[in-house]
């Protein structure tokens, strides 16, 4: 009986540290589309992503690709490489949640939430307004 006490304990102990880790899904992702990486890290409380990665890193003429779409003209000559996409997730409840994520092909940003399928798949979802009126892609951990 004290066996079985202390195997139900050690289990409940693993499955509650699998729960509450909130920095999982820092490290490198592909996109679900294989164009590029990016590298999700924490800065305090929360969560940001970068691009560090380029299936194509240039145009048809072989120049650098830049954030031409961006709505601030002002940062429309920045290197699509090394964008940072994501911004200001906090973990809540097993989600990340209360970010943006922006789309340089389009240049806007989404509200966003995350959520990781098992250690190497996660759920991106884009959305304006409400959660439902939204996008979800799923997301690669690099290896």
């Amino acid at each position: 009986m004290k066996h079985l006490t202390f195997v139900l304990l050690l289990t409940a102990i693993s499955f509650a540290g699998l729960a509450q880790n909130k920095d999982a899904i820092v490290g490198k992702w592909i996109n679900s589309l294989n164009e590029a990486h990016i590298d999700i890290t924490k800065r305090g409380d929360k969560y940001f992503g970068k691009i560090v990665w380029l299936k194509d890193p240039k145009d048809e003429k072989g120049v650098t690709k830049i954030d031409l779409k961006n709505p601030n003209e002002k940062l429309r000559s920045k290197p699509i490489v090394g964008l940072e996409i994501l911004k200001n997730f906090v973990f809540d409840d097993g989600r990340w949640t209360g970010g943006t994520i922006y789309d340089p092909k389009s240049g806007k940003t989404y509200k966003c939430n995350m959520k990781l399928n098992g250690k190497d798949e996660l759920d991106m979802r884009g959305y304006i307004g409400f959660s439902l009126l939204g996008r979800t892609e799923i997301w690669k951990r690099v290896k």
